[in-house]
This record gives C-alpha cells, sequence and structure tokens, in this order.
C-alpha cells in the first residue's frame, strides 16, 4: 500500500511541469534565411535557385591555415576508401564528425565568458544552432539509411575520438580549428554534390520516401520532396557552415570577436592592412582538384 502511495505521489509530482520549461521548447530551426522566410513549401527548383557558390575555396595563407588544410586532406583520405560512393552511408559519417564542432566551441567560449566576466559578442548562440543544424542533418541521414550495429558503433568511436582531439585543437588555436571546419565544410560540399551527381545519373534512387523530420525542418513540399531535394538543402545549410567558420577565423586574426561590429568596420583601417596578408585567400578553383 505504502509503495503504491509513494509510486502516485511521485508520478503527481512528475507531472507538474514548470511553464517555464514550456516557453523553451521549440522546434529546431533552419539556418538558412530562405527557409525561414518562406511562406509556402519549398520546391526543387526553389532549392536550386538558391546561390551557395559551391566552388567557393579559401586558399590557405600561413602555418595556421595550412595545417587545417592539411589536416582536412588526411582526414578525407580513409573515408574515400572506406565509403567509397555509398554517400548516404557518408554522410551518416560525415554529420557524424560534423556535429561536433559547433558545440565543443559553444563550450569553451562559455566557460571563457563565465571566467572573463564579458559578453562573448555573439558566437555562443550560432554556435549551438550550428550544432543543433548538423544533428538534424544526422537525424534525417539515420532516419533514411537506417544504419546497422556496426555503423553505430562506428559512429560512436569516429565521435568520440574526433570530440577530444577538436577540443584539444580548440583551446590550442580557436582559429586554426576554425579554418579546418571551413575546409571541412568545403569537402562537405564536394560530397553533397557528388551524391547529387549519382541521383541525376540514376545510381541511387531518387525516393520520395522523405522522413517527416526532414519535410518539416527544411520546410519541403510533402507531395513532391524527394532525397535530392535534401541533399540540397543539406548542401545549401554546409556553405552557410563553410562561410561562417571561415568568417570566424578571419575575426581571429583580426582579433575583432564581436559579431555586434558590423564586418565592413572590422576589416577597415590601416592598423588592420598587414594582418591581411595572413588571412585566407579567396578563389573558385574546384575542390574537385584536393584529389589529385
Amino acid at each position: 500500500m505504502s509503495s503504491a502511495k509513494n509510486s502516485d505521489t511521485s508520478s503527481n509530482h512528475i507531472g507538474h511541469i514548470p511553464v517555464d520549461l514550456l516557453y523553451t521548447m521549440n522546434d529546431p530551426k533552419p539556418v538558412r534565411h530562405e527557409i525561414l522566410e518562406s511562406t509556402e513549401p519549398l520546391t526543387t527548383k526553389d532549392l536550386e535557385n538558391w546561390d551557395i557558390d559551391i566552388d567557393r575555396h579559401r586558399e590557405p595563407v600561413g602555418w595556421s591555415d595550412k595545417i587545417a588544410f592539411a589536416t582536412v586532406k588526411l582526414l578525407r583520405k580513409p573515408t574515400d576508401w572506406f565509403f567509397k560512393k555509398k554517400y548516404i552511408h557518408r554522410a551518416v559519417m560525415l554529420e557524424t564528425v560534423a556535429a561536433v564542432p559547433g558545440l565543443v566551441a559553444a563550450t569553451v567560449r562559455h566557460l571563457r565568458s563565465l571566467r572573463k566576466l564579458k559578453h562573448d559578442g555573439g558566437w555562443i548562440d550560432h554556435l549551438l544552432h550550428e550544432a543543433e543544424n548538423e544533428r538534424m542533418h544526422l537525424m534525417t541521414w539515420m532516419a533514411i539509411s537506417q544504419p546497422k550495429l556496426w555503423e553505430r558503433t562506428l559512429i560512436a568511436v569516429v565521435q568520440g575520438v574526433f570530440y577530444n582531439c577538436f577540443f584539444a585543437l580548440y583551446l590550442a588555436s580557436p582559429r586554426t580549428a576554425h579554418r579546418m571546419v571551413g575546409y571541412l565544410e568545403e569537402e562537405a560540399i564536394v560530397s553533397y554534390t557528388s551524391f547529387l551527381n549519382e541521383i541525376d545519373n540514376g545510381h541511387i534512387e531518387n525516393t520520395n520516401k522523405i522522413p517527416d523530420l526532414a519535410i518539416d525542418y527544411w520546410n519541403l513540399d510533402r507531395n513532391t520532396a524527394t532525397l535530392r531535394d535534401v541533399v540540397l538543402a543539406v548542401r545549401a545549410d554546409e556553405a552557410t557552415h563553410r562561410d561562417t567558420n571561415h568568417h570566424f577565423a578571419d575575426r581571429l586574426l583580426f582579433r575583432q570577436e564581436d559579431l555586434r561590429k558590423d564586418a565592413k568596420q572590422v576589416f577597415k583601417g590601416t592598423e588592420l592592412s598587414k594582418k591581411t596578408r595572413k588571412m585566407a585567400g579567396l578563389s573558385h578553383a574546384a575542390t574537385e582538384k584536393w584529389k589529385e
């Protein structure tokens, strides 16, 4: 009798959800402004018309950029060997890694903000948003591919190793870490572009069995959404992360970390002119050349 009473009391206690908790239970928000501003479901044509500049590449300048670039090239080799053209499985592994940097960077900057008793400049919110976006990518590919036990085990191992390595790198050199993420995202765009080519060439089925979480997250047209639409949406997200992380690396170089200041003001002024020579150079060289 006493046990039943305690159980009943416990259930009633758990049932009283704090009202403030309900206000923070929001659905994940996409990162692209085109999705946030869309009033109608997005079609394939809408996704194809987004200007994401798939060939944009930042040439490494200085030891920090070169280390970041070389690390990405090194990480890509075993991935290319292991997955080859299994692009859905490659995407699962890619997003397992891609979801880590935003959380690590946000954690480090949060702790630094507490230690220094000062505003972080607006980075933490964006970094957490980036991590959430990459997590939504992973949830989508997991729902589509239904990975086997050995794949889930590999995901856990890779995530654990990469988290600790990236954490150490971010403590040692945040600029190198953000530049590396920028290069990882460039590589992600290459992979997703190849994924699209395989779909267009008929080597991968352009299925219309898309999970609801993907349709709701990217505001896709429920009646026409296909695998190709999901790849287009994910690739566009990666372009956002590419540009953002390269920008973060630039800001760290200039020691201008307050995002509340206009970027044009940050990079203007004679006192900063010497540092521009150390900033990774923008080019449109096809990133497929990395594979040579």
